[in-house]
């Protein structure tokens, strides 16, 4: 996928979230072992051209990091200053930072960051509301311009009201666990969590029911990750709040015009997938032929 940068790959499982872990499932399932931590061939990715000039990863895009690792694993300290150094590189450019580890994050910020970069938006995992307690305390007192909350894998009911009130989250993801072992996701608790959002006006994207979603007592097993993505976003339940203020400049600081900066494409499968809200268009890698044309 073209909106991901893995500079790491491999975890440490560290709370009830990572218990199903996707990526140790679909690493064991390769032969591999998801619990080694190595820095990827892919590590300077966003600094990456093309053959004619200019990035392959083009101003206004949003890119995910780490989404085969935690931005914060003990095991990737050694690598991270680069990393820091490519963002901040990379001004043009929105990185989305996810993490089950904010008690580390105070500890591992560069020398320079001050109150964070405008193109950096900071979000902890919170799976249930033992994790959501602990997490977004800490998210609210660290020194990040842009910050979010991660549902998922959701595998309780979580209240997240109070932490709204306080003004400093922007974004909230929601979903249900894959793969083997999947815990239920009920559809109660998304709504609940949607219903605080859209008080607040902060924008709330479910992106996928997950392999096991109960509704009105009843389960429905989904194994297809296409048709859980679809129940998602039929159930209406996204919902777009306060825009994001994202200040994005070029090398010399100088602010871009939103006309400067990259337009996501979608196909026509696109208005069905859960993730749309939050995704960075179709790359038009042509795989999907001329039946899912750009729209």
């Amino acid at each position: 996928m073209h909106d991901i940068w893995n500079p790491w790959h491999g975890c440490k499982k560290c709370s009830e979230g990572c218990e199903n872990c996707y990526m140790y499932f679909l690493d064991g399932i390769r032969g591999g072992d998801a619990s080694v931590v190595y820095r990827t061939r892919n590590f300077a990715y966003p600094l990456q051209k093309r053959r004619g000039g200019g990035y392959k990863i083009a101003g206004g895009e949003l890119i995910r990091v780490c989404m085969t690792s935690d931005f914060f694993v003990e095991e990737a300290d050694e690598w991270r200053g680069e990393a820091w150094e490519i963002m901040r590189e990379r001004s043009d450019v929105r990185f989305y930072l996810l993490t089950k580890r904010p008690q580390r994050v105070k500890a591992v910020l560069p020398d320079w960051w001050g109150e964070g970069l405008e193109n950096v938006i900071f979000n902890v995992t919170c799976e249930n509301q033992r994790r959501a307690d602990e997490r977004i305390p800490l998210l609210h007192s660290l020194p990040f311009r842009h910050k979010g909350i991660m549902c998922a894998p959701l595998i309780g009911a979580v209240s997240i009201k109070k932490y709204l009130a306080e003004g400093q989250i922007e974004q909230v993801i929601c979903g249900g666990e894959n793969y083997e072992g999947a815990r239920p996701c009920d559809y109660a608790w998304v709504k609940s969590l949607h219903d605080e959002c859209k008080e607040a006006n902060v924008t709330f994207c479910f992106i996928e029911t997950g392999n096991v979603f109960i509704k009105d007592g009843r389960i429905y097993r989904i194994p297809s990750k296409r048709v859980q993505s679809e129940q998602a976003a039929r159930s209406n339940l996204s919902f777009e709040g306060k825009k994001i203020n994202w200040r994005l400049t070029n090398r010399l600081g100088v602010e871009l015009d939103e006309s400067e900066l990259y337009v996501p494409q979608y196909r026509r499968l696109c208005l069905t997938c859960g993730s749309k809200p939050i995704c960075n268009g179709c790359s038009s890698c042509g795989k999907c032929g001329d039946e899912n044309p750009l729209i």
